[in-house]
């Protein structure tokens, strides 16, 4: 039998974590990535972090830079950026982990089940054929193959390249 350890979420599972100070979506200073934060990218229009609480194996949560709440509060120029960044984030997923689907959506206000309704964000969660079992089902715990991060320095390269690409083109225009 093989023991899967994810050290890291036992606060959770527990419901004993800390609060977040602020919001989860806006981190302290002006840096484009940051491990303390799991911050993997940050611009003038949007930001992607890495799930403290994976339901899956590089989780990623991609949010618009202003705080707001809904999908309809968007400025034409948020949305592109919003959709631009999740096909990247998707195709950076299947290259570190080869995914066989990903389940990407938006949970709009608490009764649709948003855990933070006051500022609008997306999950990527890669999906493997038989990737939960018994212990999601039976004990409301997931298995994490990789500890996290391990998976934030993988992914991190890939979005240092995004960020060279975004900072290269708008200072072209």
């Amino acid at each position: 039998m093989k023991t899967f350890w994810t050290p890291w979420r036992i606060e959770h599972v527990r419901g004993e974590a800390p609060a977040v100070a602020g919001c989860l979506f806006e981190p302290p200073g002006l840096s484009p990535y940051t491990e303390e934060h799991l911050l993997l990218y940050r611009d003038q229009k949007v930001l992607v972090l890495l799930n403290r609480y994976p339901y899956a194996h590089g989780h990623l949560l991609v949010a618009p830079i202003r705080h707001i709440d809904c999908i309809t509060s968007l400025q034409t120029d948020e949305n592109l950026a919003l959709m631009e960044m999740l096909q990247a984030c998707s195709a950076i997923l299947q290259k570190h982990f080869a995914p066989e689907g990903l389940n990407i959506g938006c949970n709009i206000g608490t009764s649709a089940g948003a855990g933070i309704a006051d500022h609008l964000h997306f999950h990527i969660v890669p999906r493997w054929d038989g990737d939960h079992n018994f212990m999601t089902v039976l004990a409301d715990v997931r298995t994490i193959p990789e500890h996290i991060s391990a998976t934030y320095k993988r992914l991190l390269p890939d979005f240092i390249q995004l960020i060279s690409l975004h900072s290269a083109i708008n200072n072209a225009s």
